[in-house]
């Protein structure tokens, strides 16, 4: 069998709906995740701070950020046709095509062609020629979908905690199918997540060290680095390792999330900046639980990652007053963990809603992700004990 093709021997059971969706999607995160390796280590090792901007709120954006989106956004355009391709997605390109941004523009155009030059060991076709800067822009700016309650759109987050990326820390590459509001797949590729559960709370550079000093694994389970995905409605969710120097696509393994139902053993992940966040909230809510496990705060959709594969057990995220939800924080992560037995809901109990656009609105309160129902019921309950005495 064809070693790229090696994940569709499992997800080829059963139900065939959306297999090419997926088997594409999976594919273009693999080619993401590479790219966006290579320009983490040239941030951090080169110190090329030129490739990070601010955009108007002051986060960060990066030549990753707009580099994933323009790549992503071709290799479904060239799978789909760009006809029947809609993507929304976080960025645009009105700051890269100003004047003072040709610099950063011409890394990003170069990066892209990089990339697509390699996707041929995942089985995707690259461009006959290299993609010119008007080409690239049109891809990025493709990206303009507003979501909604009908039809089919893609949902992308090209580097989904760029703060984690910069600072050399977990980030990840989000990508999900909408149908007619529903999340019908996700894929999550996560570079510097670890295969090996126990160094997920080492340092990026500490986890490299050891992932040189250990023996090899034939089948890349050693690896620093995995892809996660799963379709609506199959109850199995995938993870692969991510691949390493020549290799294609490896096996995939299915994922479940933890039994652990006992809020007293459980770990629950937070989100590591306090910006939009209510660290103080979670913490006395942990408290109040019994929660004495050390808390996992970890940069982006990592942290659906980590329920997913039986890392943790809880996230809870309570937002500041003002902060919208985007849709591309979630989508991809709420499928992964539902197909791997998860629940997420917002703090009512409700299912996220991904109908009404951009972003989630209507949320009561904030988000809950656990490992089960029974778990996911008692830390309801205890959000409902706590709430009115909060500061939120």
């Amino acid at each position: 069998m064809d070693k790229n093709r090696n994940w569709v021997s499992i997800e080829s059971e059963g139900d065939e709906k959306y297999a090419k969706e997926l088997e594409v999607a999976v594919k273009a995160v693999h080619v993401a995740c590479l790219l966006c390796q290579k320009v983490q280590q040239n941030l951090i090792f080169n110190g090329d701070e030129d490739s990070v901007q601010s955009k108007d709120d002051s986060s960060p954006v990066t030549i990753a950020d707009w580099s994933v989106q323009a790549t992503v956004s071709w290799i479904l355009s060239q799978a789909f046709g760009t006809e029947n391709v809609s993507i929304v997605a976080e960025e645009d390109i009105e700051s890269l095509s100003k004047s003072d941004a040709s610099s950063i523009l011409s890394s990003v155009v170069k990066t892209v062609n990089e990339a697509l030059s390699s996707a041929a060991r995942f089985g995707i076709k690259p461009p006959v020629t290299h993609l010119q800067t008007t080409q690239v822009l049109q891809a990025i700016s493709r990206c303009n979908s507003r979501g909604g309650p009908t039809g089919r759109f893609w949902v992308l987050d090209p580097v989904d905690g760029t703060l984690g990326f910069v600072r050399g820390d977990q980030y990840a590459i989000a990508l999900a199918l909408v149908e007619n509001g529903e999340v019908v797949l996700g894929v999550l590729g996560c570079p510097n997540y670890p295969m090996n559960k126990e160094w997920l709370n080492y340092q990026n550079g500490y986890r490299r060290i050891l992932s040189s000093l250990t023996k090899p694994d034939p089948a890349g389970w050693d690896s620093n680095g995995c892809v996660l995905y799963a379709k609506k409605g199959s109850k199995k969710a995938w993870m692969q390792p991510l691949v390493n120097g020549d290799k294609g696509i490896g096996s995939a393994s299915q994922i479940k999330v933890s039994t652990i139902d006992n809020p007293v053993l459980a770990t629950f992940c937070e989100p590591v900046e306090k910006a939009n966040s209510s660290h103080l909230f979670t913490q006395g809510l942990a408290h109040s639980v019994g929660l004495r496990n050390q808390p996992l705060r970890v940069y982006s959709m990592v942290k659906y990652a980590a329920i997913a594969r039986g890392d943790a057990e809880i996230f809870m995220k309570f937002a500041r007053a003002g902060y919208k939800e985007k849709i591309w924080d979630h989508a991809a992560g709420v499928v992964i963990i539902e197909e791997a037995g998860g629940i997420v809901t917002d703090a009512g109990g409700r299912p996220l809603d991904f109908s009404k656009g951009m972003y989630l609105y209507g949320l009561d309160r904030g988000i809950i992700a656990c490992a089960g129902p029974s778990l996911h019921q008692k830390i309801m309950t205890a959000v409902d004990a706590s709430w009115n005495s909060s500061c939120l």
